[in-house]
């Protein structure tokens, strides 16, 4: 049975399934993940955290800036890989580059399809206040999340779920689903079925004034956007500090009793700090 692959990856997402991979004695035999990028305000050229696992490794990356580069779809013929399998990549893979395997091409997609395609899946469920989500296995088409499902499992949320706890589980659940589906898909034994496409429902990505705080807004729905859009965009509210106003980013929060408590923060041009110090800081 060859078990042949090449990974299509890109943020911490991708790494915690390549490291449950490994564990489970897969490893790709190429990585495919985006271009190094100028990140902060000095535009440091950084790579992502999959290049950065992968030379920890010693596998081969390509980091191709077009996906439609003949050479590039050369390069992945090349590697005679049975099947790809795509996760948090962050770009559109064209159809003929999809097609490339016999195998085809599967992604793990972290969310109970057909809700919640797109790029966001894990922040929107916390912040829609979900009680439950999960992994969905499926192969990749034409159309984003669209393709059938091979398989998928729920995960029960409960309050404290932030954004890196869920991002963490249901990647090492996604990753294990996958290793345990895999002998019975490369065989033909495992049957898929297609999406209700009516019922999907969709993400967006976030920008930075998602982040923004509506201090009018519950307790409830606040803490949501905390848990939900830490590290990004980021939690933050605008205050009045020493005659002019000022970005707080909130870092850390809690409900109790119906009230939302903040615990740590960071002013801007501050280090973080904790609440109690900030509002020392203001008399």
């Amino acid at each position: 049975m060859d078990k042949t692959f090449i990974f299509w990856g890109t943020d911490e997402f991708s790494v915690k399934i390549l490291e449950t991979l490994t564990k489970r004695e897969l490893e790709p035999a190429l990585i495919v993940t985006v271009p190094d990028k100028p990140q902060g305000r000095k535009n440091i050229i950084v790579p992502s955290p999959v290049k950065v696992w992968a030379q920890t490794k010693g596998i081969d990356i390509l980091q191709p800036p077009s996906l439609r580069n003949p050479d590039f779809a050369e390069q992945l013929k090349a590697k005679g890989a049975a099947f790809f399998l795509v996760a948090s990549y962050g770009k559109i893979i064209p159809t003929d580059i999809l097609a490339i395997p016999p195998k085809g091409t599967l992604n793990i997609h972290p969310s109970l399809l057909p809700k919640y395609r797109g790029p966001s899946p894990l922040e929107t469920a916390i912040l829609n206040g979900e009680t439950e989500t999960g992994v969905t296995i499926m192969l990749v088409d034409e159309e984003m999340d669209h393709g059938p499902i091979l398989a998928n499992q729920k995960i029960s949320l409960r309050d404290q779920y932030n954004f890196e706890r869920l991002r963490n589980e249901t990647a090492v659940i996604g990753a294990n689903l996958f290793a345990d589906i895999l002998p019975d898909y490369l065989v033909g034994s495992l049957e898929s079925k297609v999406q209700e496409h009516p019922a999907a429902t969709y993400t967006k990505k976030f920008t930075r004034e998602d982040g923004q705080l509506n201090l009018s807004a519950t307790p409830t729905e606040n803490y949501r956007k905390i848990l939900a859009l830490n590290p990004w965009p980021g939690a933050y509210f605008i205050d009045q500090h020493n005659n002019r106003q000022i970005k707080v980013k909130v870092k850390k929060a809690k409900l109790e009793n119906g009230e939302l408590i903040f615990e740590r923060v960071i002013p801007e041009g501050r280090k973080e700090v904790s609440w109690a110090d900030y509002l020392r800081g203001k008399r």
